[in-house]
Protein backbone atom coordinates (compact mmCIF):
# COMPACT_ATOMS: atom_id res chain seq x y z
CA UNK A 1 0.00 0.00 0.00
CA UNK A 2 1.17 3.28 -0.79
CA UNK A 3 2.18 6.38 1.98
CA UNK A 4 0.59 9.09 -0.40
CA UNK A 5 -3.15 9.64 -1.22
CA UNK A 6 -4.84 11.08 -4.20
CA UNK A 7 -7.25 12.53 -2.39
CA UNK A 8 -4.76 14.56 -0.73
CA UNK A 9 -2.78 15.02 -3.35
CA UNK A 10 -5.95 16.90 -5.15
CA UNK A 11 -6.62 18.81 -1.70
CA UNK A 12 -2.64 20.00 -2.27
CA UNK A 13 -3.15 20.60 -5.78
CA UNK A 14 -6.20 23.04 -6.21
CA UNK A 15 -5.29 25.36 -2.98
CA UNK A 16 -1.51 25.51 -4.61
CA UNK A 17 -2.53 26.60 -8.31
CA UNK A 18 -5.86 28.04 -7.29
CA UNK A 19 -5.25 30.59 -9.76
CA UNK A 20 -4.33 28.34 -12.83
CA UNK A 21 -6.33 27.33 -15.52
CA UNK A 22 -7.82 23.79 -14.88
CA UNK A 23 -10.63 23.46 -17.35
CA UNK A 24 -11.85 24.37 -20.68
CA UNK A 25 -14.37 23.55 -22.87
CA UNK A 26 -12.99 24.04 -26.42
CA UNK A 27 -16.01 25.03 -28.26
CA UNK A 28 -17.39 27.34 -25.58
CA UNK A 29 -14.19 28.79 -24.58
CA UNK A 30 -15.66 28.78 -20.93
CA UNK A 31 -12.61 27.93 -18.46
CA UNK A 32 -12.74 27.27 -14.16
CA UNK A 33 -9.56 28.37 -12.38
CA UNK A 34 -8.34 25.44 -10.10
CA UNK A 35 -10.09 27.70 -7.16
CA UNK A 36 -13.68 28.32 -9.20
CA UNK A 37 -13.32 24.02 -9.95
CA UNK A 38 -13.03 23.52 -6.57
CA UNK A 39 -15.85 25.81 -5.54
CA UNK A 40 -17.96 23.62 -7.70
CA UNK A 41 -17.05 20.98 -5.92
CA UNK A 42 -17.67 22.10 -2.66
CA UNK A 43 -21.65 22.54 -4.06
CA UNK A 44 -21.62 19.27 -5.18
CA UNK A 45 -20.32 17.97 -1.71
CA UNK A 46 -23.34 20.14 -0.15
CA UNK A 47 -25.63 18.31 -2.04
CA UNK A 48 -24.35 14.90 -0.83
CA UNK A 49 -24.46 16.33 2.20
CA UNK A 50 -28.40 16.96 2.07
CA UNK A 51 -28.72 13.94 0.10
CA UNK A 52 -27.21 11.33 2.53
CA UNK A 53 -24.74 10.10 0.25
CA UNK A 54 -22.32 7.68 2.27
CA UNK A 55 -18.45 6.91 1.40
CA UNK A 56 -18.76 3.84 -0.68
CA UNK A 57 -22.27 5.02 -2.46
CA UNK A 58 -22.08 4.62 -6.21
CA UNK A 59 -23.04 7.77 -8.34
CA UNK A 60 -23.10 6.82 -12.03
CA UNK A 61 -21.84 9.18 -14.75
CA UNK A 62 -22.33 9.41 -18.37
CA UNK A 63 -22.25 12.61 -20.91
CA UNK A 64 -19.80 13.55 -23.02
CA UNK A 65 -15.67 15.20 -21.92
CA UNK A 66 -17.16 18.48 -20.63
CA UNK A 67 -16.38 20.53 -17.38
CA UNK A 68 -19.55 19.76 -15.68
CA UNK A 69 -18.76 15.91 -16.47
CA UNK A 70 -15.12 16.65 -14.76
CA UNK A 71 -16.62 18.44 -11.69
CA UNK A 72 -19.17 15.53 -11.05
CA UNK A 73 -16.38 13.27 -11.27
CA UNK A 74 -13.94 14.89 -8.85
CA UNK A 75 -16.48 15.63 -6.85
CA UNK A 76 -17.61 12.40 -6.04
CA UNK A 77 -13.93 11.29 -5.69
CA UNK A 78 -12.74 13.63 -3.19
CA UNK A 79 -15.78 12.86 -1.09
CA UNK A 80 -15.21 9.36 -1.06
CA UNK A 81 -18.71 7.88 -2.98
CA UNK A 82 -17.71 5.49 -5.77
CA UNK A 83 -17.84 7.16 -9.33
CA UNK A 84 -19.15 4.94 -12.30
CA UNK A 85 -18.21 6.54 -15.02
CA UNK A 86 -19.86 4.89 -18.20
CA UNK A 87 -18.97 5.04 -21.64
CA UNK A 88 -21.10 7.57 -23.99
CA UNK A 89 -20.80 4.89 -26.86
CA UNK A 90 -22.59 2.18 -24.65
CA UNK A 91 -26.12 1.53 -25.76
CA UNK A 92 -28.93 2.62 -23.88
CA UNK A 93 -29.69 -1.04 -22.56
CA UNK A 94 -26.10 -1.38 -21.14
CA UNK A 95 -26.04 1.76 -19.55
CA UNK A 96 -29.46 0.72 -17.50
CA UNK A 97 -27.78 -2.48 -16.74
CA UNK A 98 -24.84 -0.90 -15.34
CA UNK A 99 -26.65 1.48 -13.49
CA UNK A 100 -28.51 -1.01 -11.71
CA UNK A 101 -25.79 -3.64 -11.71
CA UNK A 102 -23.39 -1.28 -9.66
CA UNK A 103 -26.32 -0.18 -7.43
CA UNK A 104 -25.68 3.39 -8.63
CA UNK A 105 -27.83 5.45 -5.91
CA UNK A 106 -28.07 8.76 -8.35
CA UNK A 107 -27.47 9.15 -12.25
CA UNK A 108 -25.94 12.21 -13.52
CA UNK A 109 -26.22 12.00 -17.51
CA UNK A 110 -25.92 14.48 -20.19
CA UNK A 111 -29.32 15.45 -21.70
CA UNK A 112 -29.54 13.42 -24.85
CA UNK A 113 -28.23 10.48 -22.84
CA UNK A 114 -30.94 10.94 -20.66
CA UNK A 115 -33.17 10.98 -23.30
CA UNK A 116 -32.93 7.81 -24.28
CA UNK A 117 -32.70 5.64 -21.46
CA UNK A 118 -36.17 3.85 -19.14
CA UNK A 119 -36.51 4.80 -15.70
CA UNK A 120 -37.99 1.86 -15.43
CA UNK A 121 -35.56 -0.49 -16.37
CA UNK A 122 -33.20 1.08 -13.33
CA UNK A 123 -35.45 -0.04 -10.22
CA UNK A 124 -33.09 1.39 -7.27
CA UNK A 125 -32.12 4.88 -8.85
CA UNK A 126 -33.25 7.41 -6.63
CA UNK A 127 -32.78 10.24 -8.66
CA UNK A 128 -31.39 11.40 -12.53
CA UNK A 129 -29.99 15.14 -13.20
CA UNK A 130 -28.91 16.66 -16.43
CA UNK A 131 -25.40 18.14 -16.17
CA UNK A 132 -25.72 20.60 -18.98
CA UNK A 133 -28.25 22.39 -17.17
CA UNK A 134 -28.26 20.76 -13.51
CA UNK A 135 -31.57 20.32 -13.75
CA UNK A 136 -33.77 16.95 -11.97
CA UNK A 137 -35.07 14.72 -14.62
CA UNK A 138 -36.04 11.83 -12.79
CA UNK A 139 -36.69 10.82 -9.01
CA UNK A 140 -38.38 7.52 -7.84
CA UNK A 141 -42.16 7.68 -6.72
CA UNK A 142 -41.81 9.49 -3.03
CA UNK A 143 -38.77 10.68 -3.65
CA UNK A 144 -37.89 14.59 -3.32
CA UNK A 145 -34.56 14.79 -1.95
CA UNK A 146 -32.99 15.46 -4.83
CA UNK A 147 -35.38 17.98 -6.11
CA UNK A 148 -35.68 20.18 -2.73
CA UNK A 149 -31.57 20.08 -2.39
CA UNK A 150 -31.01 21.61 -6.32
CA UNK A 151 -33.76 24.34 -5.59
CA UNK A 152 -31.82 25.36 -2.30
CA UNK A 153 -28.50 24.71 -3.44
CA UNK A 154 -27.56 28.38 -4.05
CA UNK A 155 -28.88 28.95 0.16
CA UNK A 156 -27.28 26.16 1.21
CA UNK A 157 -23.91 27.02 -0.03
CA UNK A 158 -24.56 30.61 1.28
CA UNK A 159 -24.77 29.81 4.13
CA UNK A 160 -22.10 26.79 4.59
CA UNK A 161 -19.24 29.61 3.02
CA UNK A 162 -21.14 33.56 4.84
CA UNK A 163 -17.83 35.02 4.07
CA UNK A 164 -17.19 33.29 0.57
CA UNK A 165 -15.40 29.95 -0.84
CA UNK A 166 -11.48 30.78 0.07
CA UNK A 167 -8.29 28.40 -0.89
CA UNK A 168 -8.48 27.51 3.03
CA UNK A 169 -11.78 25.88 2.46
CA UNK A 170 -10.35 23.77 -0.35
CA UNK A 171 -10.44 20.52 2.29
CA UNK A 172 -11.31 16.94 1.46
CA UNK A 173 -12.38 13.85 3.70
CA UNK A 174 -9.82 11.30 4.78
CA UNK A 175 -10.76 8.54 2.55
CA UNK A 176 -8.26 5.48 2.95
CA UNK A 177 -6.23 4.36 0.48
CA UNK A 178 -7.69 0.90 0.33
CA UNK A 179 -11.03 2.04 -0.38
CA UNK A 180 -13.06 1.33 -3.31
CA UNK A 181 -13.81 5.00 -5.24
CA UNK A 182 -13.88 3.77 -8.67
CA UNK A 183 -16.07 0.89 -10.29
CA UNK A 184 -15.01 1.09 -14.35
CA UNK A 185 -17.21 -0.89 -16.37
CA UNK A 186 -15.31 -2.79 -19.55
CA UNK A 187 -16.22 -1.94 -23.36
CA UNK A 188 -16.25 -5.94 -23.64
CA UNK A 189 -14.75 -6.63 -26.68
CA UNK A 190 -15.44 -10.03 -25.49
CA UNK A 191 -19.00 -9.54 -25.53
CA UNK A 192 -19.39 -8.69 -22.08
CA UNK A 193 -18.73 -6.33 -19.42
CA UNK A 194 -17.53 -6.45 -15.80
CA UNK A 195 -17.43 -3.67 -13.33
CA UNK A 196 -13.52 -3.28 -12.53
CA UNK A 197 -13.35 -2.50 -8.96
CA UNK A 198 -10.67 0.27 -7.98
CA UNK A 199 -9.35 1.46 -4.98
CA UNK A 200 -7.88 4.86 -4.04
CA UNK A 201 -4.29 3.27 -4.33
CA UNK A 202 -4.61 1.77 -7.64
CA UNK A 203 -4.95 5.13 -8.86
CA UNK A 204 -2.58 6.72 -6.69
CA UNK A 205 -0.07 4.57 -7.80
CA UNK A 206 -0.89 5.28 -11.60
CA UNK A 207 -0.79 9.29 -10.30
CA UNK A 208 2.69 9.20 -8.72
CA UNK A 209 4.14 7.46 -11.62
CA UNK A 210 2.65 10.21 -14.14
CA UNK A 211 4.00 13.19 -11.59
CA UNK A 212 7.41 11.62 -11.23
CA UNK A 213 7.61 11.05 -15.11
CA UNK A 214 10.76 13.28 -15.59
CA UNK A 215 12.30 14.48 -19.32
CA UNK A 216 15.38 13.61 -20.27
CA UNK A 217 15.93 16.02 -22.43
CA UNK A 218 15.39 18.97 -20.34
CA UNK A 219 15.29 17.04 -16.82
CA UNK A 220 11.84 18.83 -16.35
CA UNK A 221 8.75 16.60 -15.39
CA UNK A 222 6.35 16.02 -18.43
CA UNK A 223 3.07 16.59 -16.44
CA UNK A 224 3.83 19.84 -15.02
CA UNK A 225 1.83 23.22 -13.67
CA UNK A 226 0.72 25.14 -16.66
CA UNK A 227 1.10 21.96 -18.96
CA UNK A 228 -1.47 21.13 -21.43
CA UNK A 229 -3.41 18.58 -22.98
CA UNK A 230 -6.10 18.41 -25.59
CA UNK A 231 -8.72 15.68 -23.79
CA UNK A 232 -10.17 13.77 -27.03
CA UNK A 233 -10.18 10.36 -26.04
CA UNK A 234 -13.27 9.61 -24.10
CA UNK A 235 -12.94 10.40 -20.09
CA UNK A 236 -15.17 7.56 -18.52
CA UNK A 237 -12.38 4.85 -20.19
CA UNK A 238 -9.11 4.24 -17.86
CA UNK A 239 -6.71 5.65 -20.16
CA UNK A 240 -7.96 9.42 -21.24
CA UNK A 241 -9.36 9.66 -17.89
CA UNK A 242 -6.18 8.91 -15.90
CA UNK A 243 -3.39 11.02 -18.60
CA UNK A 244 -5.45 13.36 -19.92
CA UNK A 245 -7.28 14.45 -17.01
CA UNK A 246 -6.74 13.40 -13.60
CA UNK A 247 -2.56 13.49 -13.86
CA UNK A 248 -3.48 16.94 -14.81
CA UNK A 249 -5.13 17.94 -11.84
CA UNK A 250 -2.41 16.55 -9.58
CA UNK A 251 0.41 18.66 -11.33
CA UNK A 252 -2.13 22.35 -11.78
CA UNK A 253 -2.32 21.16 -15.50
CA UNK A 254 -4.56 22.61 -17.69
CA UNK A 255 -7.74 20.38 -19.25
CA UNK A 256 -9.31 21.53 -22.49
CA UNK A 257 -12.40 19.13 -23.29
CA UNK A 258 -12.98 18.59 -27.36
CA UNK A 259 -16.11 16.87 -25.93
CA UNK A 260 -15.39 13.53 -28.54
CA UNK A 261 -13.52 11.82 -30.93
CA UNK A 262 -13.27 14.59 -33.90
CA UNK A 263 -12.62 14.85 -37.07
CA UNK A 264 -8.58 14.92 -38.16
CA UNK A 265 -9.45 18.02 -39.57
CA UNK A 266 -11.17 19.65 -36.06
CA UNK A 267 -8.19 18.01 -34.21
CA UNK A 268 -5.69 18.95 -36.05
CA UNK A 269 -6.81 22.44 -35.89
CA UNK A 270 -7.29 22.27 -32.08
CA UNK A 271 -4.10 20.96 -31.41
CA UNK A 272 -2.71 24.35 -33.05
CA UNK A 273 -4.60 26.24 -30.72
CA UNK A 274 -4.25 24.50 -27.48
CA UNK A 275 -0.47 23.88 -28.45
CA UNK A 276 -0.64 20.39 -25.89
CA UNK A 277 2.20 19.80 -23.91
CA UNK A 278 1.48 16.02 -24.06
CA UNK A 279 -0.53 14.20 -26.16
CA UNK A 280 -2.29 10.42 -24.96
CA UNK A 281 -3.46 9.37 -28.02
CA UNK A 282 -4.86 5.94 -30.05
CA UNK A 283 -3.00 4.20 -32.58
CA UNK A 284 -5.80 4.68 -35.26
CA UNK A 285 -4.85 9.01 -35.09
CA UNK A 286 -0.74 8.62 -35.42
CA UNK A 287 -1.53 5.62 -38.70
CA UNK A 288 -4.41 8.31 -39.93
CA UNK A 289 -1.66 11.23 -40.27
CA UNK A 290 0.93 8.57 -41.61
CA UNK A 291 -1.32 7.77 -44.21
CA UNK A 292 -2.32 10.47 -45.55
CA UNK A 293 -0.06 13.12 -44.75
CA UNK A 294 3.66 11.26 -44.60
CA UNK A 295 3.08 8.65 -47.09
CA UNK A 296 2.50 10.71 -50.02
CA UNK A 297 5.39 12.63 -49.88
CA UNK A 298 7.48 9.47 -49.54
CA UNK A 299 6.03 7.31 -52.91
CA UNK A 300 5.71 10.51 -54.83
CA UNK A 301 7.11 13.78 -55.99
CA UNK A 302 10.46 15.18 -55.76
CA UNK A 303 11.27 14.34 -51.87
CA UNK A 304 10.66 10.27 -52.95
CA UNK A 305 13.74 10.91 -55.11
CA UNK A 306 15.81 12.75 -52.37
CA UNK A 307 14.75 10.05 -49.69
CA UNK A 308 16.97 7.42 -51.40
CA UNK A 309 19.67 9.71 -51.35
CA UNK A 310 22.21 9.29 -47.98
CA UNK A 311 22.66 12.10 -46.01
CA UNK A 312 20.10 13.95 -47.85
CA UNK A 313 17.42 12.13 -46.53
CA UNK A 314 18.32 12.82 -42.76
CA UNK A 315 17.58 16.11 -43.79
CA UNK A 316 14.56 15.65 -45.18
CA UNK A 317 13.37 13.41 -41.55
CA UNK A 318 14.55 16.98 -39.78
CA UNK A 319 11.89 18.65 -42.47
CA UNK A 320 9.08 15.88 -41.86
CA UNK A 321 9.76 15.78 -38.19
CA UNK A 322 8.82 19.71 -38.09
CA UNK A 323 6.37 19.55 -40.12
CA UNK A 324 4.21 17.27 -37.88
CA UNK A 325 5.40 18.44 -34.65
CA UNK A 326 4.37 21.63 -36.00
CA UNK A 327 0.77 19.97 -36.94
CA UNK A 328 0.09 19.39 -33.17
CA UNK A 329 1.05 22.64 -32.08
CA UNK A 330 5.02 23.08 -31.56
CA UNK A 331 5.07 22.63 -27.95
CA UNK A 332 4.51 18.70 -27.89
CA UNK A 333 7.17 16.76 -25.60
CA UNK A 334 5.85 13.62 -25.67
CA UNK A 335 2.93 11.73 -27.65
CA UNK A 336 1.79 8.60 -25.30
CA UNK A 337 0.09 5.94 -27.43
CA UNK A 338 -2.26 3.47 -26.13
CA UNK A 339 -5.08 1.80 -26.26
CA UNK A 340 -4.58 -0.95 -29.19
CA UNK A 341 -1.24 -1.82 -30.66
CA UNK A 342 0.41 0.42 -33.31
CA UNK A 343 1.01 -0.75 -36.75
CA UNK A 344 4.76 -1.16 -37.11
CA UNK A 345 5.05 0.59 -40.16
CA UNK A 346 4.15 3.77 -38.90
CA UNK A 347 5.81 3.24 -35.25
CA UNK A 348 9.28 2.55 -37.04
CA UNK A 349 9.02 5.87 -39.21
CA UNK A 350 8.09 7.80 -36.25
CA UNK A 351 11.09 6.76 -34.45
CA UNK A 352 13.59 6.79 -37.63
CA UNK A 353 12.57 10.65 -37.50
CA UNK A 354 12.73 10.94 -33.77
CA UNK A 355 9.10 11.67 -32.73
CA UNK A 356 8.80 12.02 -29.21
CA UNK A 357 6.96 8.72 -29.66
CA UNK A 358 6.48 5.88 -26.92
CA UNK A 359 3.77 3.51 -26.60
CA UNK A 360 2.21 1.90 -23.44
CA UNK A 361 0.27 -1.02 -21.94
CA UNK A 362 -2.17 -1.07 -19.58
CA UNK A 363 -5.50 -1.95 -19.03
CA UNK A 364 -8.44 -1.16 -16.99
CA UNK A 365 -8.00 -3.74 -14.19
CA UNK A 366 -4.79 -1.91 -13.24
CA UNK A 367 -6.44 1.72 -13.51
CA UNK A 368 -4.54 1.71 -16.37
CA UNK A 369 -0.96 1.68 -16.85
CA UNK A 370 1.56 -1.47 -16.52
CA UNK A 371 4.58 -0.73 -18.36
CA UNK A 372 6.49 2.54 -20.19
CA UNK A 373 9.39 4.03 -21.35
CA UNK A 374 10.81 7.42 -22.40
CA UNK A 375 11.04 7.71 -25.74
CA UNK A 376 14.29 7.81 -26.11
CA UNK A 377 14.48 4.37 -24.01
CA UNK A 378 11.73 3.42 -25.66
CA UNK A 379 12.85 -0.65 -27.57
CA UNK A 380 11.02 -0.93 -31.48
CA UNK A 381 7.55 -2.91 -31.13
CA UNK A 382 7.74 -3.14 -27.12
CA UNK A 383 5.33 -1.67 -24.40
CA UNK A 384 8.12 -0.19 -22.42
CA UNK A 385 8.63 -1.83 -19.12
CA UNK A 386 6.89 -2.71 -16.47
CA UNK A 387 6.51 0.45 -13.53
CA UNK A 388 9.57 0.22 -11.45
CA UNK A 389 8.54 0.12 -7.17
CA UNK A 390 4.56 0.04 -8.52
CA UNK A 391 4.45 -3.12 -10.41
CA UNK A 392 5.89 -6.79 -11.37
CA UNK A 393 5.36 -8.66 -14.34
CA UNK A 394 6.21 -12.13 -15.58
CA UNK A 395 5.79 -14.27 -18.62
CA UNK A 396 3.92 -17.59 -17.88
CA UNK A 397 6.84 -19.29 -20.26
CA UNK A 398 9.62 -21.90 -19.91
CA UNK A 399 11.89 -19.14 -21.65
CA UNK A 400 10.33 -15.92 -21.21
CA UNK A 401 12.43 -13.93 -23.25
CA UNK A 402 12.11 -16.54 -26.63
CA UNK A 403 8.58 -18.36 -25.84
CA UNK A 404 5.33 -16.68 -25.66
CA UNK A 405 3.68 -17.22 -22.61
CA UNK A 406 0.47 -15.31 -20.67
CA UNK A 407 1.65 -11.83 -19.22
CA UNK A 408 1.10 -11.68 -15.58
CA UNK A 409 1.16 -8.65 -13.63
CA UNK A 410 1.23 -7.76 -9.72
CA UNK A 411 1.47 -4.79 -7.68
CA UNK A 412 -0.02 -0.94 -6.30
CA UNK A 413 -1.88 -0.59 -9.81
CA UNK A 414 -3.90 -3.75 -9.77
CA UNK A 415 -7.51 -4.14 -9.25
CA UNK A 416 -9.46 -5.03 -6.28
CA UNK A 417 -11.54 -7.43 -8.36
CA UNK A 418 -14.87 -7.84 -10.54
CA UNK A 419 -18.10 -6.25 -8.90
CA UNK A 420 -20.13 -8.61 -7.52
CA UNK A 421 -18.85 -11.38 -9.73
CA UNK A 422 -15.95 -13.32 -7.61
CA UNK A 423 -16.10 -16.27 -10.59
CA UNK A 424 -14.55 -14.08 -13.07
CA UNK A 425 -11.92 -12.60 -10.44
CA UNK A 426 -10.90 -15.61 -9.50
CA UNK A 427 -10.28 -16.41 -13.39
CA UNK A 428 -7.98 -13.66 -13.18
CA UNK A 429 -6.56 -12.91 -10.01
CA UNK A 430 -4.61 -16.30 -8.84
CA UNK A 431 -4.23 -16.65 -5.19
CA UNK A 432 -0.62 -15.09 -5.14
CA UNK A 433 -2.16 -11.68 -6.56
CA UNK A 434 -1.10 -12.41 -9.81
CA UNK A 435 -3.25 -10.98 -12.27
CA UNK A 436 -3.47 -12.94 -15.39
CA UNK A 437 -3.99 -10.37 -18.26
CA UNK A 438 -5.04 -12.01 -21.65
CA UNK A 439 -2.10 -11.15 -23.72
CA UNK A 440 0.26 -13.53 -24.74
CA UNK A 441 3.87 -11.98 -24.68
CA UNK A 442 7.97 -11.90 -24.17
CA UNK A 443 9.85 -10.24 -21.88
CA UNK A 444 13.59 -8.65 -21.98
CA UNK A 445 15.62 -9.05 -18.86
CA UNK A 446 15.43 -5.36 -18.17
CA UNK A 447 11.24 -5.70 -17.95
CA UNK A 448 10.66 -4.19 -21.49
CA UNK A 449 7.45 -6.12 -22.71
CA UNK A 450 6.53 -7.62 -26.22
CA UNK A 451 2.90 -8.28 -26.66
CA UNK A 452 2.00 -10.74 -29.60
CA UNK A 453 -2.06 -11.00 -29.12
CA UNK A 454 -4.51 -11.94 -26.60
CA UNK A 455 -4.54 -15.78 -25.64
CA UNK A 456 -7.81 -15.69 -26.89
CA UNK A 457 -7.20 -14.67 -30.23
CA UNK A 458 -4.26 -17.44 -30.62
CA UNK A 459 -4.70 -19.63 -33.30
CA UNK A 460 -3.83 -23.16 -33.28
CA UNK A 461 -1.98 -24.27 -36.35
CA UNK A 462 -2.59 -27.88 -37.88
CA UNK A 463 1.22 -28.47 -36.97
CA UNK A 464 0.84 -27.46 -33.55
CA UNK A 465 2.05 -23.93 -33.77
CA UNK A 466 0.67 -20.81 -32.60
CA UNK A 467 -0.46 -18.61 -34.97
CA UNK A 468 -0.66 -14.79 -33.53
CA UNK A 469 -3.56 -13.01 -36.04
CA UNK A 470 -2.49 -9.71 -34.80
CA UNK A 471 0.81 -10.13 -36.19
CA UNK A 472 -0.01 -10.82 -39.34
CA UNK A 473 -2.88 -8.20 -39.55
CA UNK A 474 0.06 -5.82 -38.56
CA UNK A 475 1.91 -6.90 -42.17
CA UNK A 476 -1.40 -7.09 -44.18
CA UNK A 477 -2.17 -3.71 -43.40
CA UNK A 478 0.38 -2.18 -44.67
CA UNK A 479 0.11 -3.22 -48.03
CA UNK A 480 -1.83 -1.15 -50.83
CA UNK A 481 -5.23 -0.07 -50.28
CA UNK A 482 -5.89 -1.66 -46.87
CA UNK A 483 -7.80 0.22 -44.11
CA UNK A 484 -8.12 -2.60 -41.85
CA UNK A 485 -7.81 -6.64 -41.58
CA UNK A 486 -8.66 -9.35 -39.37
CA UNK A 487 -7.07 -12.97 -39.53
CA UNK A 488 -9.83 -15.71 -38.35
CA UNK A 489 -9.42 -19.11 -38.26
CA UNK A 490 -12.54 -20.60 -40.47
CA UNK A 491 -12.85 -24.31 -39.93
CA UNK A 492 -9.18 -25.12 -39.99
CA UNK A 493 -8.24 -22.61 -42.80
CA UNK A 494 -6.49 -18.98 -42.41
CA UNK A 495 -8.58 -16.50 -43.57
CA UNK A 496 -8.03 -13.33 -44.06
CA UNK A 497 -10.89 -10.35 -43.79
CA UNK A 498 -10.00 -7.43 -45.38
CA UNK A 499 -11.55 -4.02 -45.25
CA UNK A 500 -10.19 -1.99 -48.27
CA UNK A 501 -9.28 2.00 -48.14
CA UNK A 502 -12.83 2.48 -50.60
CA UNK A 503 -12.19 6.05 -50.47
CA UNK A 504 -8.23 5.94 -51.78
CA UNK A 505 -9.29 3.13 -54.60
CA UNK A 506 -11.88 5.58 -55.85
CA UNK A 507 -9.56 8.40 -55.75
CA UNK A 508 -7.62 6.37 -57.52
CA UNK A 509 -9.86 4.20 -60.14
CA UNK A 510 -9.33 1.45 -58.84
CA UNK A 511 -12.51 -0.39 -58.33
CA UNK A 512 -14.65 -3.47 -59.20
CA UNK A 513 -12.62 -6.32 -60.45
CA UNK A 514 -9.26 -4.23 -60.15
CA UNK A 515 -9.54 -3.76 -56.80
CA UNK A 516 -10.23 -7.34 -56.26
CA UNK A 517 -7.19 -8.29 -58.17
CA UNK A 518 -5.06 -5.81 -55.80
CA UNK A 519 -6.31 -7.54 -52.46
CA UNK A 520 -5.20 -10.94 -54.22
CA UNK A 521 -2.16 -9.64 -55.26
CA UNK A 522 -1.62 -8.50 -51.07
CA UNK A 523 -2.56 -11.85 -50.17
CA UNK A 524 0.46 -13.19 -52.42
CA UNK A 525 2.60 -10.44 -50.93
CA UNK A 526 1.36 -11.06 -47.20
CA UNK A 527 2.37 -14.88 -47.93
CA UNK A 528 5.99 -14.14 -49.00
CA UNK A 529 6.32 -12.16 -45.66
CA UNK A 530 5.57 -15.05 -43.15
CA UNK A 531 6.08 -18.25 -42.07
CA UNK A 532 4.68 -21.41 -43.73
CA UNK A 533 2.24 -21.92 -40.55
CA UNK A 534 0.97 -18.37 -40.86
CA UNK A 535 0.16 -18.47 -44.49
CA UNK A 536 -3.30 -17.21 -45.48
CA UNK A 537 -5.20 -19.95 -47.87
CA UNK A 538 -8.45 -17.32 -48.49
CA UNK A 539 -9.29 -13.72 -48.15
CA UNK A 540 -13.15 -12.31 -48.32
CA UNK A 541 -13.31 -8.39 -48.87
CA UNK A 542 -16.03 -6.86 -46.21
CA UNK A 543 -17.96 -4.12 -47.48
CA UNK A 544 -17.87 -1.41 -44.59
CA UNK A 545 -15.21 -0.94 -41.62
CA UNK A 546 -15.71 -3.64 -38.32
CA UNK A 547 -17.35 -2.82 -35.53
CA UNK A 548 -15.60 -1.48 -32.54
CA UNK A 549 -15.46 -1.15 -29.38
CA UNK A 550 -15.24 2.80 -27.68
CA UNK A 551 -11.43 3.04 -27.58
CA UNK A 552 -11.79 1.74 -31.38
CA UNK A 553 -10.66 -1.67 -30.72
CA UNK A 554 -12.19 -4.23 -33.15
CA UNK A 555 -15.35 -6.51 -31.63
CA UNK A 556 -13.32 -9.76 -32.67
CA UNK A 557 -15.54 -11.78 -31.35
CA UNK A 558 -18.45 -10.95 -34.13
CA UNK A 559 -16.22 -12.24 -36.88
CA UNK A 560 -14.69 -15.34 -35.13
CA UNK A 561 -17.26 -17.98 -36.46
CA UNK A 562 -19.19 -16.29 -39.25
Amino acid sequence: MLQENLIKMYEASFRKHSDLPALSDYFSKDTLTYKQMSEQVARMHLLFDKLGVQQGDKIALIGRNNIPWCVTYIATVTYGAVIVPILQDFNPSDVENIVTHSESRFLFAGEIYWQTLDSDRMPELEAAVTIDKFKVVYEKEGYTAMSESVAALDETFAEAYPNGFSVEDIKYKDVLNEQMILLNYTSGTTGSSKGVMLSVNNLTGNMVFARDMINPLTGREYFHAGGRTLSFLPLAHAYGCSFDFLAQLVVGGHITLLGRMPSPTILIEAMKNVKPTIVCSVPLILEKVYRKMIMPMLEKGPMSIAMKIPFINTALYAIIKAKLMESFGGETQIFIVGGAPMNQETESFLRLINFPLTIGYGMTECAPLISFANPQEFKANSCGKYLPGLMEARIDSADPQRISGEILVKGENVMMGYYKNEEATNAVLDADGWLHTGDMGIMDEDGTIYIKGRCKTMILSGSGQNIYPEEIEDKLNNLPLVLESLIVDRKGILTALIVPDYDQAKQEGIVGDALTQMMEENIKTLNSMVAAYEKVARYEIMKSEFEKTPKRSIKRYLYWHQ
